[in-house]
Formats: structure tokens, C-alpha cells, sequence
């Protein structure tokens, strides 16, 4: 498929620079931290944006005892459909509405918009709020495509990914409210994402039976055996990084502890002990085999102590993110615009964070990821404080998706 270029369409993307900029701002002011996840205001507020730019919004609360099972207090999921003819693809568009809490060490107010040397700073700018703006306005350009178009365009926005996405994009393909050929997901670079790590989330919980300080052999130290799992962890960490990824973004796999919690009182023998792991997938591994993996290390690392117990409890299994078949054409010309518009060579790659992309890949859609952002995640302060988004990065990210709509729908 041929990139084309289309004067009209960018004249309007020219002049809506400022009502564009306005939207995001408002959806930057309104808060949507998760945790706590009490999401369903910051979606009234969407809707009622979008609304007023002449979009028809559907809303798709998710059910309560869903949404708790999910450890959030309020979703609804917001679907816009736009068709232009008959035929052609139906391609989604989803951002999510959901961030991260802002955090210590702010220079401006995480809930501010304030813009400082052409960069709007708050919490979301970059991800990704910055993207329900991109995609609505690249949207409302395709009435100046100036050729017919057939299919159709819906904007997806959802309100979990920064738990993972099972009652957003998952849960709106499961109940059948979406049927996509194509999508496109929130970016966060210049890059072209096709694929993307997978994650293990892992609860280990040691118990032993406590004893007073004075006599602590009485007891089974739980810390203790938590000790003796988390050194085996931690030796047996560095054999992953010889298993990198052949593709290029990736990396290899990464182990992370990032919680730990236990003890009863400094003169107690400890009796629990909860830690939470954090174990990266590369697009090559099988998820089944890492856990079965990680287990085994664990549950080896505790035998043989006596009145010793580990459980271990899956929290999260997500998915590599890989391309799948009838995704080239999407991705070759996003690449393509993206390199016209951004001025320098844009290519496919892979991210070793992971998204909620996947769900689109695991019903079968081909998905690339590709948004507003600076260069880099680390540029954007993605998830840390004066998390920032420069406007002119918003406005030609918005062109290149405008233009690669157009033409898939051409």
C-alpha cells in the first residue's frame, strides 16, 4: 500500500491545533489515578468532550463486582464508531484514560496542564492521555481526506491498563461491543511498536511459627527462609541476560522484587513473610515455562528446612506482544508517514515494558503501537514526576495517524 499525502486533511489538523490542545489539557486536569481506580468521572468528563467535538460516544460501565475483583472501584469503558462506506476494514483506536498517582518531586502541578517552552506537563500527558486526543482529532480529520473511504474508525477508551487491561480492551472484545480488523494502541516514542515483553506477577508467602526473641529457636523463622529464596532468586538472576531477545527494543527477561511485608514485632520471631516478584517475558519464552521455572527455583530454595511453609500465588500472566499476519501493511505505513512527518527514519521495534495491546493480539486483531510522545519514554518522564509531552510531537502524531487511517480506509 502506498503512503499518500493529503493536503487537506493536515490544513485541518493545522487549524485545530488549539481546540486539540484544549482537549487534552482538560483530560490532563481531570483526575484518573490507579490505584485507587475510581475511573467512571474521568470517562463522564471524556464523553462529554467528545460529545462536544460531534463525536457520538457510547458508555460501557463495567459491573461493580467486576470491577472490585480487579482491585478498582468504578470503570466505563467508552467506545465512538465512525463509518465512511461500506466494506474495508474496521480499525480501533484505544487509549487509556487511567494513570499512574502522580508522586513526589513535581515542579508543576501533576493535575496542572501547565505548557512550559511548547511542553504541556501533568500526570498522563505522555501516557496516555495524550493519545485520546490524537485519535479523536485524527478521527475528525478523515472528513478532509478528500477521497471516498471505505470501513470504518472506532476510538476505544478504557480505564485499566495500569492493571492490565482485563476489563478495558479484553473485556469490551469478550462481550462482542467490539469486532476490529485492525487497531492501533497508545505509543509513547517516535518508534513503531509491533511487539512488546510479556509479564509475570508472582505473591510468595513463607510461614513458619513464631517465638519469643529470647528463645528464638523455639520458633521457624520465616524471614529466614525468605532469605535463603530471595538469595537463590538473586543468583539465579543474571543467567537471564543470556537470553535476549533477537528482536531489536526487547532486551532479555528481568527479575524484580519490588513488595515485601512480614513480622509480628521487633521481639518476635517472624512467622509470615509476603514478598511480590516481577519476572520479564521476551517474545521468545512460553509464559507457561517461565512460571513453571520460577516456581521450581523457589520451591527449591525452601527444602529440606524444617516446618518451612512457601505458597506461591499467580497475580498476573500477560502475554509478548508479537506481529501477526495482516499486520505489515498497518505497520509499513505508519513507518512511512511517521518518517515523512517526524523528519527522520522511523522503524518497527519492540519495548520491553508490556501493554494492554496484547488483548487485541490474543483475539486475533493485529495491533501496532504508535502516539504522541518525545523520543524516548525516559524523555516523556513517563510514570515519574514532570511526566511532560512536547505539543508539536502531539500535533504531528496526530497527522501521521490521520494520514494512515486515510489510507487504509482509501
Amino acid at each position: 500500500m502506498t503512503p499518500t499525502d493529503r493536503p487537506a486533511l493536515r490544513r485541518f489538523l493545522h487549524t485545530a491545533r488549539a481546540q486539540q490542545t484544549a482537549l487534552l489539557a482538560d483530560l490532563v486536569r481531570t483526575p484518573s489515578d490507579n490505584p485507587p481506580g475510581d475511573c467512571a468521572p474521568h470517562a463522564a468528563r471524556t464523553a462529554e468532550l467528545l460529545v462536544g467535538l460531534g463525536l457520538a460516544v457510547e458508555r460501557h460501565p463495567v459491573p461493580p463486582a467486576l470491577v472490585a475483583a480487579h482491585g478498582m472501584k468504578s470503570v466505563t469503558n467508552l467506545v465512538v464508531r465512525r463509518r465512511f462506506g461500506e466494506g474495508g476494514p474496521v480499525v480501533a483506536l484505544n487509549a487509556h484514560g487511567d494513570v499512574v498517582p502522580p508522586g513526589e518531586g513535581w515542579t508543576a502541578d501533576p493535575y496542572g496542564a501547565e505548557i512550559r517552552d511548547g511542553w504541556m506537563y501533568g500526570r498522563g500527558v505522555a501516557v496516555s492521555k495524550s493519545d485520546i486526543a490524537t485519535y479523536a482529532f485524527a478521527l475528525l480529520a478523515l472528513d478532509h481526506a478528500g477521497a471516498p473511504l471505505r470501513g470504518a474508525v472506532e476510538l476505544h477508551v478504557t480505564y485499566d491498563e495500569e492493571t492490565g487491561g482485563e476489563i478495558g480492551p479484553r473485556w469490551l472484545l469478550e462481550q462482542g461491543i467490539s469486532r476490529p480488523t485492525l487497531a492501533i494502541g497508545a505509543g509513547f516514542s517516535y518508534a513503531v511498536v509491533e511487539a512488546h515483553n510479556g509479564c509475570l506477577h508472582l505473591e510468595v508467602e513463607v510461614t513458619g511459627r513464631s517465638a519469643h526473641a529470647a528463645k528464638p529457636w523455639t520458633g521457624v523463622d520465616a524471614l529466614a527462609g525468605a532469605t535463603r529464596i530471595l538469595a537463590a532468586l538473586y543468583a539465579w538472576r543474571p543467567a537471564l541476560a543470556a537470553r535476549a531477545s533477537a528482536i531489536p527494543g526487547i532486551g532479555a527477561p528481568q527479575l524484580t522484587v519490588g513488595l515485601i511485608a512480614g513480622g509480628i514485632n521487633t521481639n518476635v520471631v517472624p512467622d509470615r513473610i509476603t514478598f511480590r516478584l516481577d519476572r520479564r517475558i521476551v517474545p521468545e519464552e512460553r509464559p507457561e515455562a517461565v512460571e513453571a521455572e520460577l516456581r521450581a527455583v523457589i520451591e527449591g530454595a525452601a527444602a529440606g528446612v524444617a516446618g518451612l511453609g512457601v505458597a506461591v500465588r499467580r497475580i498476573l500472566l500477560a502475554a509478548p506482544l508479537t506481529p501477526l499476519p495482516g499486520g505489515a501493511a498497518l505497520t509499513a505505513l505508519l513507518c512511512a508517514h511517521a518518517t515523512r512527518v517526524m523528519g527522520e527514519a522511523v522503524a518497527p521495534s519492540g519495548v520491553p515494558l508490556y501493554t494492554d495491546a496484547r488483548h487485541y493480539a490474543a483475539a486475533g486483531v493485529p495491533i501496532a503501537l504508535y502516539g504522541a510522545g518525545p523520543r524516548s519514554i525516559e524523555e516523556a518522564n513517563a510514570h515519574r514526576a514532570d511526566e511532560r509531552l512536547p505539543l508539536d510531537d502531539l500535533y504531528r502524531a496526530t497527522e501521521v495517524v490521520a494520514l494512515t487511517l486515510a489510507d487504509l480506509l482509501a
